[in-house]
């Protein structure tokens, strides 16, 4: 699936514990996930590192990434 890269890694850095990338995404069993875990900490860890490798990543010429 192709998304925008900085929509995407804004969401994940800073939402990423929320699930809200996820949700973005439409995979909507990991969002609430996140959702229900977001109290321990760790899906706000996970988005922070899942938002800087999106932001890593080599874009297409419209600003995509492939996930």
């Amino acid at each position: 699936m192709k998304v925008n890269k900085m929509t995407y890694a804004f969401f994940a850095i800073f939402l990423g514990g929320l699930g809200v990338h996820k949700f973005y995404i439409h995979k909507k069993g990991l969002g609430f996930l996140h959702l229900m875990f977001c109290w321990t900490g760790i899906p706000g860890v996970i988005g922070l590192f899942e938002g800087i490798r999106a932001a890593l990543k080599e874009s297409d010429s419209e600003g995509n990434i492939e996930i």
